[in-house]
Order: structure tokens, then sequence, then C-alpha cells
């Protein structure tokens, strides 16, 4: 009789534990939390160098060179893979620059940001990187706010000696009530310090900040058009900023016009006189965070909502540019979470975050047609080049091949 009463007991308790675990459950969420990365000045001045592979912190964007392919690796530098066979594509380098979320190549000549100096890069010899310049407190804006997340937990560093290099996100389970009760004011307390005052490129994702056009780099920051003379490519000449808005994350290219996207829309650059970019017109939307491709008579946007982007609902916007100077809304679809996205011929491709990739024919604008979607991957940054499509999400790079109606994956790689 005893032992029939301990057991009962015993079974009692599970249920009341089971039962709190429940609760607590409820109690509890997933939140996405950024902190300060920081280092000493005196090692970010001379913190450039070439080391072996190594597993990547945070995948960023991804960039397109003959047959390498760049992987940023946020604030850390950028992993170099040699992608000449597509189905096997190898490590080999890592770049170490820190700060780095950016990169454009010109005829074996690699430019990178190091938060407010552009960095350039020898790769003739991929083997054999080597630094040729550096150019300080060129770029303005340099640390970006990590609108993403959820929690910002900040934590004061010696300005005179350490220096903010960018933010490491991570995914933290918090108690749901105490994340509701936060009282945080991450401007106040924060100190944040002001910059002063034709040929082979490589192809970028629509998430780039950098973007060359024949004799020039154009690179944005939140509110600046950054313009270079690279005509000597070894000695980047640094040109008047143009002021161009506010919140600007992207910048795509077609013929004379370089589009802006931003938090706020998409703004149209004329660059007919390369070295000064002219407004022509902009198109608004809600607050969202907002990458732009071009394609014919139409811009294709992205917005994603939720976080520090914005309040508005994800979503594709297709915008009729085919009056430049009055941008329209054509129509817009319904996404959960996208990032880049890409159009190689009559395929759209869509990074919507970890709802996979997906893959439109766009040959009718007002009903696009689903061809493939990729679930079960989380996606970032897509380049459909020539031959074949490139992507890379959640410390991957993914590889697809072309078919009439959808695409195959033909090879992937884990980074970390």
């Amino acid at each position: 009789m005893k032992k029939q009463f301990l057991f009962l007991l015993s079974l009692a308790t599970l249920f009341f534990i089971s039962c709190d675990d429940s609760n607590d459950d409820d109690e509890y969420a997933e939140y996405l939390v950024a902190r300060p990365l920081v280092m000493s000045r005196a090692d970010f001045a001379n913190n450039v160098d070439v080391l072996p592979p190594e597993p990547i912190d945070e995948s960023g964007k991804v960039y397109a060179y003959q047959d390498y392919v760049f992987i940023n690796d946020k604030s850390r530098g950028v992993h170099v893979i040699d992608n000449s066979n597509p189905q096997q594509p190898v490590k080999i380098a890592f770049i170490e620059i820190p700060g780095n979320v950016d990169i454009s190549v010109k005829d074996n000549f690699l430019y990178a940001d190091s938060l407010m100096d552009l960095i350039v890069l020898d790769i003739t010899d991929i083997n054999n990187i080597q630094q040729v310049n550096r150019l300080e407190n060129v770029l303005r804006e340099w640390v970006f706010f990590p609108f993403e997340a959820d929690i910002v937990e900040y934590e004061a560093y010696d300005y005179e000696t350490e220096i903010l290099i960018g933010w490491e996100t991570v995914t933290e389970r918090r108690l749901i009530e105490e994340v509701q009760n936060r009282d945080f004011d991450f401007f106040g307390d924060i100190a944040v310090a002001e910059a002063s005052d034709g040929g082979t490129t490589g192809q970028g994702g629509s998430l780039a900040r950098f973007k060359i056009v024949g004799e020039y780099l154009y690179a944005v920051d939140s509110h600046t058009i950054n313009v270079f003379d690279i005509s000597d490519l070894e000695n980047p000449q640094d040109l008047e900023d143009v002021y161009a808005g506010f919140d600007i994350e992207t910048i795509f290219n077609r013929g004379e016009h370089l589009f802006l996207g931003s938090m706020r829309g998409m703004y149209i650059y004329d660059i007919s006189s390369p070295a000064t970019p002219t407004f022509v017109s902009e198109f608004q939307h809600g607050t969202a965070c907002d990458p732009v491709v071009v394609d014919g008579d139409y811009a294709y946007v992205t917005l994603r909502g939720g976080n520090g982007c914005g309040a508005i609902e994800s979503g594709l916007f297709i915008v009729d540019i085919s009056d430049i100077e009055k941008p329209e809304l054509t129509i817009s679809y319904p996404m959960d979470e996208p990032y880049g996205l890409g159009i190689r011929d009559e395929k759209l491709f869509i990074c919507d975050g970890s709802s996979g990739l997906k893959v439109y024919d766009k040959t009718n604008v007002e009903g696009l047609s689903l061809l493939n979607h990729f679930k079960d991957i989380v996606t970032f940054d897509v380049i459909p080049l020539e031959s074949h499509l490139i992507m890379v999400g959640d410390e991957i790079l993914f590889q697809y091949e072309y078919l009439d109606d959808k695409i195959q994956l033909i090879s992937q790689i884990g980074l970390n």
C-alpha cells in the first residue's frame, strides 16, 4: 500500500512539473539580440590580414567575380571561395577586415569598407592578396544600427581607445514580460562618432551598398552617395559626396541611373555626369527595409516590416518606371520576411528569409507565377549569374542550375 501511494505521488509530482513547464513555455519567447563588437583603435588601424579559411560567424552579402565567390562575414571580413567548379566549391582564404560589410571588384582590384576607411586590395594572385592602399575617413555613417534586432544590449566602451566596428546578433530565449517592460534608450546612451570630411567588374546582390559603374565607385551610407574616381585603380580619388535622403540601404545600377533602396522609399539618380549624381525622382512607401532591382520598365522592391525595419506588412512591390520621373506602383504581392532578390531573363528570385527561396515567372508582372519554392532553408542574398544562380543564407552557400521552367540545386557548402 505504501509503495502504491509513493507511485501515485510520483505521478502527481510529474503532472504538476509538466504543467509548470508548459506554463513556463508560454512565458518565454525567442528574440534576436544584438550586442556591440568593439576593438582597440590601434588594432583597427593595422588589422587587415589574409588568413587560411576559417568558420564564418554571421554570413552577410555575397559577391561574384570571375571564378571566385566572396562572402561577407558581418563586421569581420570576407571569405574567399574558389568556384571554378560550381559543383565542388572550395574555401581558400579569409580576408580579415574589421568593420567590413561590402566589397566591389574591378580588374583584380578589390575595394572594401573598413568602417570609415576604404581598403584597396590587389587580388591578381588570389593566393597572394596584397593591400595596396587605404583611404582614411572617406566613408560616413559607417556603423549601421541593428534594425533587425528585437533587443539591443549596449555596454559603454572607452571611446578614446576603442572603436565600435559592428554588431553581433544571436537568437536567445527571454522572459516575455521582461522584454516588454524594458526601458531602453540606445541613442541616449551611445556616443556615435562621425567620420571626417570600362574593365572587368564583379557582380553583387541586391543588398549591396557598393557599385562600380565605369571608372567610378559609388558607396551609399544612410544619407549619402560617396563618389570615388577609380580610373587609377590602385589610387582612388575621393570626390564630393552627394546628399541623397534618409535611411538608404542599397544601390542598384541600370544604364545612366542609380536606384537607391531606403527604409522610406526608392530614390532614382542620374549619373550621365558620373562624378555628380543628380536626383531624378522617388517612389515612397511605408517604413521598411528595402532592396531594389530593375529590369525593363519595372523596378522590383522587397519590403520587410517588423522589428526596427518598420510597421508595415512585408511584400514585393512592382513599380512602373517607364516614365523615370514619375515611378508608379503597378502591383504588390505579400511576402513573409524578404531580403535579397534578383532577376535572370523572365525568372524572379526572392530570398524570403526563413520561408526559403521563391522563384517566379515574371512574364506577366500583374500575375506572377510561382515556379519553385525551396522551403526549410534560411535565405539572405542572391546573385543570378549568366551560367547559374548563387545564394547565401544561414551560413550556407547554395548554387542552382537554370532549367526551362524552374531551377535545380547543384551544390551547397557549409561556411562554418
